[in-house]
């Protein structure tokens, strides 16, 4: 069964040193997984189009400074940018020829890091842990008395591989019982409904379900409704004038249970939408 389970799993080997990246395949290939490869930027982005990988190694290509340019395609092309992904920088004697640049890796967002020299067997734990984090699916319940509203957001969240929209409810009361049915990760709430506001709800189940966090998503973007929504316990407020993008941001930081993006959120001229 497991060797069925990773039969179906991809990885992407993107570097242009040939004795590595072939003992890397063979590597994995004997372990059951399927592998495709890349030498440099531009087959790469060819690569994660056809073939979709479940994880990317991504070593060191030329010219120096591709290789963060790929990261950042890939972190900001919509259906890929949660893709894990394990980078392998230069030996520290290349690193000035073909390594990462000091402002490159501030900017880096991968789940594991590390260097040259590297034994392909030894890095097979690491990219077990890596597959594993990549099939977890954020659980999200949509509250919305809108069908409009409810379909727009399960289409947008339906494009993301870590995402998994298990239930709707069209009120509060409705969103509170679901919550507590589905377990879900992440509630997102529109504040303006019949019988329970999102407001009410979303008190309700921050004192009732802990582990659930709650984003307040609404046309209204007044300070007001941002300080009432931090009182009754949601982690965050997103206009749905600026939903997609964001929302999506937003799920994944709380998700991990990183907040420190709710600043960006704040509404400040939001202008027409």
């Amino acid at each position: 069964m497991e060797m069925e389970k990773k039969q179906k799993q991809t990885i992407l080997i993107v570097d242009d040193e040939t004795d590595f990246l072939e003992a890397m395949k063979k590597t994995l290939e004997d372990e059951g997984y399927l592998v495709a490869t890349a030498c440099d930027r531009a087959q790469a982005e060819e690569m994660v189009r056809a073939h979709e990988p479940d994880a990317i190694i991504l070593g060191t290509i030329m010219p120096r400074g591709d290789a963060f340019l790929f990261h950042k395609w890939m972190k900001q092309t919509l259906g890929f940018g949660n893709l894990p992904l394990m980078v392998i920088n230069a030996p520290p004697e290349k690193q000035l020829l073909k390594g990462w640049r000091m402002d490159e890796g501030m900017q880096m967002d991968a789940e594991d890091f590390l260097a040259k020299p590297v034994e392909p067997t030894a890095l097979i734990p690491r990219i077990k842990a890596l597959l594993d984090w990549a099939t977890k699916k954020i659980r999200i319940l949509i509250v919305d008395d809108h069908a409009v509203v409810r379909d727009g957001i399960r289409l947008v969240l339906g494009l993301q591989r870590d995402m998994q929209v298990v239930g709707e409810a069209v009120n509060g009361k409705e969103g509170l019982e679901k919550t507590q049915e589905l377990i879900p990760d992440v509630v997102i709430m529109d504040i303006v409904m019949p019988v329970m506001n999102g407001l009410d709800a979303a008190r309700e189940i921050c004192q009732k379900c802990k582990s659930a966090k709650v984003l307040i998503l609404t046309q209204y973007d007044e300070e007001e409704n941002v300080l009432a929504s931090k009182k009754v316990g949601a982690v965050g407020f997103i206009p749905k004038a600026a939903a997609s993008s964001r929302l999506i941001t937003g799920i994944r930081s709380v998700a991990r249970g990183d907040q420190s993006w709710i600043e960006s959120l704040q509404p400040h001229n939001q202008g027409q939408g």
